[in-house]
């Protein structure tokens, strides 16, 4: 089963540079959640799959209540995260956008995307 939390957005603290952590921004994210496809015909109750819910809370706390330097360590720590408190989730892909970059050209975000399997 391949479940997905699309354009999430929130507001964070998050760059390289001081005003970025000071004055904040808004960052768009978005999951691939991937169970085994075992599993699929199984699923009858809440607690057979992901509550997408729950999700949602864990990655809102950490991008509006942690500050990263790099998006990347960013998405590390939701993937650590939630294959940490989610066992039915086999692999996960996240990007995460972020629109306002303090670069002087003409471009509409930039995005990191990171894709992990439970080891």
């Amino acid at each position: 089963m391949k479940i997905k939390l699309n354009e999430m957005v929130f507001y964070g603290y998050h760059g390289v540079h001081a005003e970025e952590r000071t004055l904040g921004q808004r960052f768009i994210v978005s999951l691939e959640l991937i169970t085994a496809s075992a599993l699929d015909d199984k699923i009858r109750h809440l607690e057979d799959t992901i509550d997408y819910t729950r999700v949602y809370a864990e990655v809102k706390e950490i991008m509006e209540s942690h500050q990263f330097q790099l998006l990347e360590s960013c998405a590390n720590t939701i993937a650590d995260r939630l294959l940490a408190d989610f066992g039915l989730l086999e692999q996960i892909i996240i990007r995460i956008q972020k629109p306002s970059v303090p670069i002087q050209g003409n471009l509409q975000s930039v995005e990191v995307e990171l894709s992990r399997c439970r080891s």
